[in-house]
């Protein structure tokens, strides 16, 4: 429930709400999340804090929104594994739009940067593979 009197964000409040209902399957993935005017209305929210709210769950990579499907649980995807050899290391950040387009990745979703000892570099979805060590 989204109480104006707590110190939390009225959108942290709705995130985090949205957030307990994707983790418990009540929105499973592929799912809709309810329309930004259903949830202000169910909420008594204004609709910014309900934008405030879905950004920060696609920021996290939960949601993906899109023109004409509104917005959706993000589908899990099957992590490969990519061994991490010894002396390197891996950097998560944020992708360029090139890295976002030739990765097709959503907004929110983060690159991993694999620096091996000889000095190169690889980028690869960071939510599709899962790093390993030999």
């Amino acid at each position: 429930m989204i109480d104006p009197r707590r110190d939390r964000a009225l959108y942290r409040q709705l995130a985090d709400l949205l957030r307990e209902q994707i983790d418990s399957g009540e929105l499973p993935p592929g799912s809709p999340l309810p329309s930004e005017t259903t949830l202000a209305q169910t909420h008594g929210l204004a609709r910014p804090a309900v934008r405030q709210a879905i950004a920060l769950l696609r920021a996290e990579g939960l949601v993906t929104t899109s023109r004409g499907y509104g917005t959706r649980v993000r589908e899990q995807v099957e992590r490969t594994p990519l061994e991490l050899p010894a002396s390197s290391f891996a950097i998560a950040r944020m992708p360029s739009d090139a890295e976002r387009l030739e990765h097709d990745l959503d907004d929110g979703v983060p690159v991993l940067e694999i620096q091996l000892p000889d000095g190169s570099t690889s980028v690869h979805p960071g939510d599709r593979i899962r790093l390993t060590r030999p």
